[in-house]
């Protein structure tokens, strides 16, 4: 592998550059029109306009990206996060050009791209799973399973993810209203109104497992992160290790991911994610088939280049690492810095006038921004991602809220302020928290 193309943007184009220079291999940056002056477009050894300001005509466009390996000789593409990253259909393309694509083959990309599929797959696997049903053909047939189940259930889109096409049912008369809803968002979202349900879990911690296998069979657990204060189901701050897992649950946890791997022969980096409730009973939700925006706090944690791992397993190399190898080491946390409100929540896009990011032993800023910076408001608003590593929890959120007290960010606003409030909450403090838990105590 001598030159990757890395097919996407900001931080982590930033991140997949860093890595790759790191391994001797040349980088191409692509940009729509809006983001030329971008710092992945600076720090590439060369970079290529592909489009507009939308997605759709840039970062979506599968043949502009494709003409831009070919123009720039690139023999590898790094999807990142988000955009493509998860598409069976690019990595494909990308394949068939002769192109190496650092990710998943395209086949098991489509066994776990859909819910419904892979939650048959996972429980042919022994791997626990919430009672629920496969696509949902009406809203009658919506009806009967949920009785079965028994209510609260949770519709879901079976192509989809981040929250959308997701709706909470209390009661028959709710499920209607709730199931047009779903579908119809679903299919604007992701291009299928297919729509499962599933027993909806009071309460619950969202527990993710990071994976990591090779061609030849071998598959690893890289321990995991604690992700259950979000806000409308996306991810706001993620930690590693979770205080609620004890060495034995987390290794029965670990096998289990490791076993969703190898029943589609898994290859790369991935995601097995993962509902806890207040029993410690696990269940299976998806699996994520490509890199994590926290994927930081692993890193800390194990002292492993998630990102070079994903290179060489790409170049044809086996695992550098056994199951007995990895260690958790300390603790990390990770909060994500959005161009946003912090208690209106709308986006914040515009010049950053003044910006100065913390520092200091054991702070890891990863963001694509700079002073004099503007934030386009085409994309996510996530400018960076603020990481803290410590011998102990404590010692990691104390680091956490000194490094955020440094952050200066002057021109727009940020949600800086949301993440002091929940890392100085006393249910933070004690790990009393859980996936609607910013919505329903502290923004109440």
């Amino acid at each position: 592998m001598k030159k990757v193309l890395i097919a996407n943007r900001g931080e982590i184009a930033l991140r997949i550059i860093r890595s790759a220079r790191e391994l001797g291999i040349k980088t191409v940056a692509v940009h729509s029109e809006c983001d030329a002056a971008n710092l992945h477009v600076k720090m590439a050894d060369e970079s290529i306009c592909i489009g507009g300001n939308r997605a759709k005509d840039s970062y979506l466009n599968i043949v502009a990206l494709m003409s831009a390996c070919d123009v720039s000789g690139a023999d590898a593409v790094h999807p990142g996060y988000g955009f493509l990253s998860e598409q069976a259909h690019f990595a494909s393309t990308v394949a068939e050009c002769g192109i190496t694509f650092i990710g998943p083959k395209p086949e098991s990309m489509k066994k776990l791209g859909s819910k419904v599929s892979a939650r048959e797959i996972v429980s042919k696997s022994g791997v626990p799973v919430l009672p629920g049903s496969g696509v949902l053909k009406s809203v009658e047939d919506a009806l009967s399973i949920s009785k079965d189940i028994g209510f609260p259930v949770l519709l879901k889109a079976s192509n989809g993810g981040g929250g959308r096409g997701m709706r909470i049912v209390r009661s028959e008369d709710e499920l209607k209203r709730a199931f047009e809803s779903a579908q119809s968002e679903s299919k604007a979202a992701f291009g299928s109104g297919d729509i499962f349900v599933e027993k909806f879990v009071e309460k619950p911690r969202h527990i993710e497992i990071q994976i990591l296998a090779d061609r030849y069979g071998n598959v690893i657990h890289l321990g995991e992160r604690e992700c259950s204060l979000q806000r409308r189901h996306q991810k706001v701050i993620e930690e590693a290790p979770s205080m609620h897992l004890d060495e034995e649950l987390r290794q029965r946890m670990g096998k289990a991911a490791c076993a969703v791997a190898s029943a589609v022969n898994y290859e790369s980096l991935g995601t097995c994610e993962f509902l806890l409730d207040e029993q410690k009973n696990f269940y299976f939700m998806e699996t994520n088939t490509r890199i994590q925006v926290e994927h930081p706090v692993t890193e800390f944690v194990t002292g492993i280049d998630l990102v070079k791992e994903q290179f060489y397993v790409a170049m044809g190399e086996r695992l550098r690492y056994k199951q007995s190898d990895i260690k958790l080491t300390g603790h990390a946390i990770e909060c994500r810095v959005n161009a946003e409100d912090p208690y209106s929540f709308m986006p914040s896009p515009g010049k950053i006038e003044n910006l100065i990011w913390a520092g200091g032993l054991g702070v890891r800023i990863d963001s694509g921004v700079y002073p004099g910076f503007s934030v386009p408001p085409f994309y996510d608003s996530m400018l960076a991602k603020v990481i803290c590593y410590g011998h102990d929890r404590k010692e990691s959120r104390a680091k956490m809220l000194r490094a955020l007290r440094e952050c200066v960010v002057e021109g727009i606003k940020t949600n800086i302020p949301l993440h002091k409030k929940i890392l100085e909450h006393e249910d933070y403090v004690s790990g009393d928290t859980y996936t609607k838990w910013i919505e329903e105590k502290l923004l109440v």
